[in-house]
């Protein structure tokens, strides 16, 4: 089971998030049918969305959009404070490896563009910041946006692991922050542990990749584990969603749907479920509107 692991430095000068998302991004995989390059931008979306909705509280909603102008298009990622997320991008079908190592290529893919978050706390008025994109690999422009839009100094690293057939293999990351009142020389002492500790694929890579994290991060200082909860992929539409979408269109059209099409039929972009409208349920439409 996906899960997040919140902890503290027992000094109190620094918090960290890990975390495991294989089952997260290998479901998107699978409703979407990515490519390997596709299939990695995306899943580092995914954890991304899924630490910025660690933060929050209550019924909080973190959209997550990631705004390119190259091959990809735009990634976009809602999630919510219980751990559940859900996602597409706008192109499936990217795949372009390093041809010497056969490394799934990300970041000179994105293109220029912007790393935006909408967060809705239920109130009628989402909070939304726009940063731009930095590199591409996402988990720099998080990284950016912490410190930039949150004033909060933070490391950031994600990454999906694809096996020979380009099947999700691990997926998962970390965040490391400074906490208010960390003095100059711990900060510096930590900067230079995150700057030589291993790349996030080979710790990802590692039997217990938590673990591994929490060690690289931490090093020999103390920490307490604070919290641990679980992850998912969850979609939240329903035909009766879309039912509600479609009541608020013209009789013309539905009626239009009706007698030509015999029917509708809807794709929910976030999860790839179809949903179908025969005759009938269009027809109960039309008679409710009236």
């Amino acid at each position: 089971m996906d899960k997040i692991v919140k902890s503290i430095a027992s000094s109190g000068y620094f918090r960290a998030f890990v975390l495991d998302c294989t089952e997260t991004v290998r479901t998107a995989q699978e409703k979407h049918q990515t490519q390997a390059s596709s299939t990695v931008a995306l899943g580092r979306t995914l954890i991304a969305n899924q630490i910025l909705a660690a933060n929050q509280k209550g019924d909080s909603k973190v959209t997550v959009k990631v705004i390119g102008d190259s091959s990809f298009g735009h990634i976009i990622s809602v999630a919510n404070s219980k751990g559940e997320v859900k996602g597409y991008i706008q192109n499936k079908g990217v795949d372009i490896k390093k041809t010497a190592t056969g490394e799934v290529l990300v970041g000179p893919f994105m293109g220029n563009g912007h790393f935006v978050t909408i967060v809705d706390y239920g109130t009628g008025n989402p909070y939304t910041s726009t940063t731009p994109l930095i590199s591409g690999e996402i988990g720099e422009d998080l990284a950016y946006y912490l410190t930039e839009s949150e004033q909060t100094p933070s490391a950031v690293g994600l990454n999906v692991l694809l096996d020979k057939e380009d099947k999700v293999q691990v997926a998962g990351g970390f965040m490391l922050q400074v906490l208010p009142g960390a003095p100059e020389h711990e900060i510096t002492r930590y900067e230079e542990r995150i700057q030589k500790m291993p790349a996030i694929s080979s710790l990802l890579a590692s039997e217990d990749h938590i673990s591994a994290l929490l060690d690289a991060i931490y090093g020999e200082d103390d920490y307490k584990l604070l919290d641990e909860s679980p992850l998912s992929f969850h979609c939240d539409c329903s035909k009766e969603r879309f039912e509600q979408a479609l009541i608020t269109l013209p009789k013309t059209d539905l009626s239009e749907m009706k007698e030509e099409d015999q029917g509708a039929e809807i794709n929910c972009q976030f999860c790839g479920t179809t949903y179908y409208f025969t005759e009938n349920d269009l027809e109960k439409l039309i008679n409710d509107k009236a």
